[in-house]
């Protein structure tokens, strides 16, 4: 049977259907079977193995994972899109399309529920790309039991995700993701493969999640506050954001200072060249002053 994913096949089923592009839900189909199949290798899914997708579009992604996990639930948000896949995945019975916005959906019941037989879970998904943060950040704080993910976003978010201390890319949203997952970029998808064709090139990120965090933090919720504050203003050292965005900073500024200098920290240094070790040292000085 011929992949979906082929230039001639997507505008065979766009024409039979009539649909058009919805710029407001970053729809961006994939054209090219080879880089569907090489997701399907990065994450590692065997029969055994369920899956979640999010936004299918017209089923080309959905088709290389029903064919490779044992299960598979798919998010879609378009309603236009239901009746086409359920003709472009009428020859697949381990696959579940939802009707619903991920962001606003019970992933981890509905995965209870849908993946009780399955020894592990995956989430692979051609993300949207103006919600990709937002939609990781809720399946991680959701504590929705999957292994890893391995998804297709913007590459300059991935190089967001997977930056080191003292780069340009590192903030608080690798520390976010680092704090729960370990990240790799797998591969660069160019924006030729897609249709309609995106501005920019994509990447396929893996994140694995880690037994327990990276570091521990006597509050979650106050560490990320700490992290975010930290990078309000990168020129900024970290004395002056802290003082600037934590509430009653200015108040507190010698506790600030002493809560630097319990944690080994030069308050002169910014955000940017803190390790998440540091960051959690950091926190857990700053935790009993703001708390």
């Amino acid at each position: 049977m011929k992949d979906i994913a082929t230039p001639t096949r997507t505008k065979e089923i766009l024409e039979k259907y009539g649909f058009s592009f919805k710029k407001s839900l970053g729809q961006n189909f994939l054209i090219d079977p080879n880089i569907l199949r090489r997701i399907t290798e990065t994450a590692e899914l065997t029969k055994e193995t369920g899956a979640i997708e999010i936004g299918p579009g017209i089923g080309a992604l959905t088709e290389h994972l029903a064919r490779t996990a044992g299960k598979v639930v798919a998010f879609e948000i378009d309603q236009r899109l239901l009746p086409v896949l359920s003709d472009t995945l009428s020859p697949y019975d381990n696959v579940k399309i939802i009707h619903e916005d991920i962001l606003k959906a019970d992933v981890a019941q509905i995965t209870e529920q849908e993946f009780s037989d399955f020894e592990q879970l995956m989430v692979v998904a051609n993300l949207p790309y103006y919600i990709t943060t937002p939609i990781i950040m809720k399946l991680l704080e959701d504590k929705v039991p999957f292994k890893g993910m391995v998804v297709m976003l913007q590459k300059e978010v991935a190089d967001r995700i997977s930056a080191k201390p003292g780069t340009k890319d590192y903030g608080s949203l690798s520390i976010a993701i680092q704090y729960y997952m370990e990240a790799t970029t797998a591969f660069i998808v160019p924006k030729t493969v897609f249709m309609p064709q995106p501005n920019v090139d994509s990447a396929i990120i893996k994140l694995l999640r880690r037994e327990r965090p990276a570091v521990e933090v006597t509050n979650e919720e106050f560490f990320f506050t700490v992290t975010r504050a930290s990078f309000a203003q990168r020129r900024k050292t970290i004395l002056n954001n802290l003082t600037n965005q934590l509430p009653a900073g200015k108040e507190k500024k010698e506790q600030i200072l002493e809560a630097l200098q319990q944690a080994e920290i030069e308050p002169s240094r910014r955000g940017e060249s803190l390790s998440l070790e540091e960051f959690a040292r950091l926190a857990n000085a700053l935790y009993p002053v703001f708390n």
